[in-house]
C-alpha cells in the first residue's frame, strides 16, 4: 500500500473539484479516527522533507480537541516531523486510504512511555478503492517507464510497466540490468501506457521483490512523487478504461 500522502494541490483542478473526497462531518471523522484507533492501523506520518515515521493511534480526545500518537522520541523521522510545517497522516481502512494534516506536534515524554500530541483534525480525506484500484496494461501495447539508471548515470533504460495505480506502478528489471536500491528517487521517468496515457513523473523505488528464476529479472513497485494533476486524471481515466476493457474481455 502506499505510504505517501496524494497531492491535493494536484488533484484540486478548481473549485469543489476535492470535495468528493472530503470528510468534515465530525461524527463521520470520529467514527474512522476511533476504527483506527480500536484497530491499531499503522499511521504513516509524513515530514515535510520526505521522511515517514510509523506508529498507530493512541487516543482520542474530541472534546478537548486532540489525538495522540505512539512514539520513539529517539526516532530521527519523529524529530523531522517535530521540525516540519506540512505533516501528513496516511493510513488504510478496508484498502481505503485515509489522510490528514497534523497541526500542533508536540512530543510529550513520559516515565513509561512518550506519545506524539496533535490537533484534532478539521477534515479528512478519503481516496476511494477504485482510486487504488491496480491494474495490468491490457497488452495492446507495451507500456514503458523511460529512465537513468540510479548508479550509472549514462545508462538509459526502457523497462516494461507490470502494473500501475493512481499511487505508483511496478516496473520490470531484467536479471542482466544492475541492481537499484529501495528508497532512491528516480527523476524524471517518462510513462508510456498507450496512444492517450503519457506523462513525466519523478517514482520512489519502495521494494524489491523477486519473481522467481524463470522471470529472469525482479518487480520494481514504485510510488509517484510529484505526479502533477493532468497526469492523474490522465491515469485514473486509464485505469477506468483498462478495467471497463477486462470485464468486457471476461464476458467473450
Amino acid at each position: 500500500m502506499q505510504t505517501m500522502p496524494m497531492p491535493l494541490d494536484s488533484l484540486a483542478g478548481g473549485p469543489g473539484a476535492l470535495d468528493e473526497f472530503r470528510v468534515t462531518a465530525p461524527r463521520e471523522i470520529a467514527e474512522m479516527l476511533k476504527r483506527l484507533g480500536d484497530g491499531s492501523v499503522q499511521l504513516h506520518l509524513n515530514a515535510g522533507d520526505g521522511s515517514v515515521y510509523s506508529t498507530v493511534l493512541w487516543t482520542v480526545d474530541a472534546d478537548r480537541r486532540t489525538i495522540a500518537f505512539t512514539a520513539d522520541p529517539d526516532a530521527a523521522a519523529l524529530q523531522s516531523l517535530l521540525e516540519t510545517d506540512d505533516a501528513v497522516a496516511v493510513g488504510y481502512l478496508d484498502n481505503v486510504k485515509l489522510q490528514f494534516d497534523l497541526n500542533g506536534l508536540v512530543l510529550v515524554r513520559g516515565a513509561r512511555a512518550s506519545v506524539l500530541n496533535c490537533d484534532y483534525p478539521r477534515e479528512l480525506f478519503r481516496f476511494q478503492r477504485r482510486n487504488a484500484y491496480r491494474v495490468r496494461p491490457i497488452l495492446r501495447s507495451t507500456p514503458v517507464a523511460t529512465l537513468r539508471h540510479t548508479e550509472i548515470a549514462d545508462m538509459q533504460l526502457a523497462l516494461r510497466v507490470l502494473d500501475v495505480s493512481i499511487g505508483g506502478c511496478a516496473i520490470f528489471l531484467p536479471e542482466d540490468v544492475p541492481p537499484m536500491q529501495p528508497g532512491v528517487l528516480l527523476n524524471r521517468v517518462r510513462i508510456d501506457l498507450d496512444a492517450d496515457t503519457r506523462f513525466h513523473a519523478n517514482l520512489r523505488l519502495r521494494h524489491v521483490t523477486s519473481l522467481g528464476a524463470e522471470s529472469k529479472g525482479v518487480r520494481l513497485g514504485c510510488e509517484f512523487a510529484n505526479a502533477d494533476g493532468d497526469a492523474l486524471r490522465a491515469l485514473q481515466r486509464f485505469i477506468d478504461q483498462t478495467q471497463k476493457r477486462g470485464k468486457l474481455l471476461a464476458l467473450d
